[in-house]
C-alpha cells in the first residue's frame, strides 16, 4: 500500500506542471497558496518573540532535527527562516487557538494571541512540509515549505479523543503517543477513561485494594463477551495502574502539547473493578465477584433494556459510597487542572436496587416511585461532591434520567437526538454519538476487518455534524471520538481503529460549518497516509476497500457495489478465480447466476490494486439479503 500511494504522488506530480496543492487537515479557514517556496536548511534559524513562545519554537527545532538532522536551535528574536510571534494586539479574529502563517520571500512566519495558537500553527507548518518530515532517522533531500498565507481558528473549544484503559491497560508511553498523535490533528480535549467492570487503573492511596485487586484480571484469549470467568484460586496477573506520579506526569505533557485531559471515573455502573475491591460498596456486597476478564455477564434485548447477571453498581442508598466516592476525587481532582471530572452515568442496570430493601426505603423517603430516578439521586451527589472540590461534572447521557441540574455537562453517546435533549435542557453538550464517533467500530467490510457489533465507514464519520438544525450552537462545546477497548491488545490496534476516521473528526471539529469536501478531503487523506507510514503509525486503509450490499431478487441475489472513496475501478469475479485489472469492472448491479457463488472483488486504480480483497462466501451473501 505504501508503494502504491508513493508512485500515485509520483505520478500526479509528473502529470502536472505544479506542486501538489498542501494537504492540511483538518482544513484551515482560509489558505491561500501563492507562487514559490521556502527551503529549510542547516543554516536556517527559528526565532521567537517572547518567553511564552518559546516551548512552541522548542518542539518546533525537535520535530525538524529528528528527519532533516540540522540542529537547530531556537532563539529570542525575530529575524528567524521560522518565527513564532505572540501578537501585541490580540487579533479578536482568532482567539486563544487561533494562528496565521506566512511563509514566502524566504521566511516563515506564525502569529497568534496565545501560545495554543502558535502550537496549531507549527502543526500545519510540519504538514506544509514533505512526509519524511515524520521520520524518527535522518532523511537527505530537499526540505522546502510552499508560499501560503493561512488564517485559521477552530470552530469549537471542545475537540476531544478518548481512550479506555480499563479494558486494555496502555504504558504511560502508549498513552503520550496516543495525546501525540491527537495533538498533531489539533485535538485539544483527551478523555481516560480509567475505571469500569474490567479494571481500576488510578491510584487512590487511601484505597489501597482499588489498585491492589481491581487493576487486575486473570488472563484470557479471545473474543471479548466470550471468555470464561476467573476460576477459583486463580491469580489475577494481567492489567496495570498509573501512580499518582506517573498521572502528574502524563497531565504535565499533554500541557505542554495544549491537551486537557478530562479523567473519568465510571459510576454507579460499570464498577465491578471497585465492587471486587470492596464488595460492600454494593447492594448484594458479594464478596465472590472478581474483576471481569471478558465474560458475557449481561444479556442485552432489542429494546435497548438490558440485564446483568453480576452485581457491577454501586448502592445509592449507603453513605459509605458517597464517602468512598470523597476519598477517590480528594485524591483525584488535585491531579488534573482541568475543570471537568467524567462521572459516567453510563448503561446502570437498576435490577438490584430494585429489590434492595436500603434501596426501597431512600425511595420512599424522597418520594421516588421509579428505580430509575434513584439515578438521578446518585449524579446529584456525586455532582455535589465534584462542585465541593472546585470542578464540573460531565457524564454520558443517562446522567439525564431522573433528573440532575443544568449545570451538570452531558456527552450525547446513544445518539444525536439525546444531546438535542440535552441542550433543549439548558445543559451544555458534548456530541458524541456512537453513530459518527465511535472509533472502535468496524471501519471496512466486516469479512475483512476484525469483527466488532457495529460498523462506521469513514465517510460517515465525515458527514456527522455536531450542531443540528434547531439547535442552540452556544450549547454545543464541540465533539469527541471514542475509543473503546475490549478488542484493543496494544497500541498499534488503537492506531488502526483511530486512523484515519479521527483525521476525518478532527475536520469536523475543527474547520468551518458547511466547509466539509469529501472529495478535496480524500486527495489530502492520501498524503497523511504517507505521514504515518513515516511515523510507524498503524493507519487503516479499509476506506478503499469495496462496499458490497445484496438485495434478495425472489430466489436470486443482486449485487450492488459502490466505492468509499472517489475515483475507483472496482474488478470481481464470480468464477473462483482472484480479481485482478482485467477482470470485469463494476459499472451496474447485477443478479448472481444460480448456485453457491463466492464473490471476489478489489478495489483498482490505474491498474493497481488498493486496499483489501474482499471475498463473499454464498452464505454471508445470503445474511446480507436477509435470506
Amino acid at each position: 500500500m505504501k508503494r502504491t500511494l508513493s508512485l500515485l504522488l509520483l505520478a500526479l506530480s509528473c502529470l502536472s506542471a505544479q506542486p501538489l496543492p498542501p494537504a492540511v487537515i483538518p482544513a484551515p479557514v482560509r489558505m491561500e497558496v501563492r507562487d514559490g517556496s521556502v527551503s529549510l536548511t542547516a543554516s536556517s534559524a527559528i526565532t521567537y518573540s517572547a518567553a511564552e513562545a518559546n516551548e512552541t519554537a522548542l518542539q518546533c527545532a525537535e520535530e525538524l532535527n529528528r528527519a532533516t538532522g540540522f540542529g537547530l536551535e531556537p532563539s529570542k528574536g525575530k529575524n528567524g527562516t521560522i518565527h513564532f510571534q505572540l501578537n501585541e494586539r490580540p487579533d479578536k479574529n482568532l482567539g486563544a487557538e487561533g494562528y496565521t502563517l506566512e511563509s514566502g520571500n524566504g521566511r516563515i512566519v506564525i502569529a497568534a494571541n496565545a501560545p495554543a495558537g502558535l502550537f496549531y500553527g507549527m502543526q500545519t507548518l510540519l504538514q506544509l512540509l514533505p512526509p519524511e518530515v515524520r521520520s524518527d532517522t535522518v532523511v537527505r533531500r530537499d526540505w522546502s515549505v510552499p508560499a501560503v498565507r493561512i488564517t485559521d481558528a477552530p470552530r469549537f473549544g471542545w475537540r476531544g479523543m478518548m481512550l479506555d484503559v480499563s479494558r486494555h491497560f496502555f504504558s504511560v508511553d502508549d498513552v503520550k503517543r496516543y495525546i501525540d498523535e491527537m495533538a498533531r490533528y489539533k485535538y485539544n480535549t483527551f478523555h481516560w477513561h480509567l475505571t469500569d467492570d474490567h479494571g481500576w487503573r488510578i491510584e487512590i492511596k487511601s484505597l489501597p485494594r482499588l489498585t491492589e485487586v481491581g487493576a487486575w484480571r486473570v488472563e484470557r484469549f479471545g473474543e471479548f463477551g466470550r471468555r470464561q470467568g476467573p476460576k477459583p484460586g486463580e491469580p489475577a496477573t494481567v492489567g496495570g495502574f498509573y501512580t499518582q506520579e506517573q498521572v502528574r506526569d502524563i497531565v504535565a505533557y499533554a500541557q505542554k502539547r495544549h491537551v486537557t485531559i478530562v479523567p473519568e471515573i465510571d459510576m454507579p455502573g460499570h464498577s465491578m473493578a471497585a465492587i471486587a475491591a470492596y464488595p460492600e460498596l454494593s447492594v448484594t456486597k458479594d464478596t465472590t465477584i472478581r474483576v471481569n476478564p471478558g465474560t458475557k455477564f449481561a444479556e442485552w434485548f432489542g429494546n435497548g433494556t438490558f440485564k446483568m447477571y453480576i452485581d457491577n453498581t454501586l448502592n445509592p442508598s449507603d453513605e459509605r459510597v458517597y464517602d468512598f466516592i470523597d476519598k477517590v476525587m480528594t485524591e483525584l481532582v488535585p491531579l488534573f487542572p482541568g475543570p471537568y471530572i467524567h462521572a459516567g452515568g453510563d448503561e446502570c442496570y437498576k435490577g438490584y436496587w430494585k429489590q434492595d430493601p436500603g434501596c426501597r426505603a431512600l425511595m420512599k423517603k424522597l418520594n421516588i416511585r421509579h428505580v430509575e430516578d434513584l439515578q438521578g439521586y446518585f449524579m446529584g451527589r456525586v455532582e455535589k461532591i465534584l462542585k465541593s472540590k472546585g470542578k464540573k461534572m460531565i457524564g454520558w447521557d443517562e446522567i439525564m434520567e431522573g433528573g440532575v441540574s443544568p449545570s451538570a455537562t452531558v456527552m450525547s453517546w446513544r445518539g444525536i437526538w439525546t444531546g438535542v435533549e440535552a441542550a433543549a435542557a439548558g445543559h451544555d453538550v458534548v456530541m458524541a454519538p456512537a453513530s459518527h464517533v465511535y472509533i472502535d467500530y468496524n471501519q471496512g467490510d466486516q469479512t475483512v476487518d476484525p469483527p466488532v457489533y457495529a460498523s462506521l465507514r469513514m465517510k460517515k464519520a465525515y458527514s456527522f455534524e455536531p450542531v443540528p438544525d434547531g439547535t442552540d450552537p452556544a450549547r454545543i462545546l464541540g465533539g469527541q471520538a471514542n475509543l473503546w477497548a475490549e478488542n484493543v491488545p496494544h497500541l498499534r490496534a488503537a492506531q488502526y481503529l483511530a486512523y484515519p476516521r479521527a483525521w476525518a473528526l478532527s475536520e469536523v471539529f475543527w474547520s468551518p460549518k458547511g466547509s466539509k469536501d469529501w472529495y478535496g478531503f480524500t486527495q489530502r487523506l492520501e498524503r497523511h497516509f504517507l505521514r504515518a507510514d513515516a511515523a510507524g503509525v498503524t493507519a487503516s486503509r479499509a476506506v478503499f476497500d469495496p462496499v458490497v450490499r445484496t438485495i434478495a431478487a425472489g430466489e436470486r441475489l443482486r449485487i450492488v457495489m459502490e466505492s468509499e472513496f472517489p475515483a475507483l475501478d472496482l474488478h470481481y469475479t464470480i468464477d473462483d478465480t482472484m480479481p485482478d485489472e482485467r477482470s470485469p469492472r463494476y459499472t451496474d448491479s447485477f443478479l448472481l447466476p444460480e448456485g453457491p457463488v463466492t464473490v471476489r472483488v478489489r478495489a483498482y486504480r490505474d491498474g493497481r490494486p488498493v486496499g483489501n480483497l474482499v471475498t463473499l462466501k454464498p452464505d454471508e451473501l445470503r445474511n446480507r439479503a436477509g435470506k
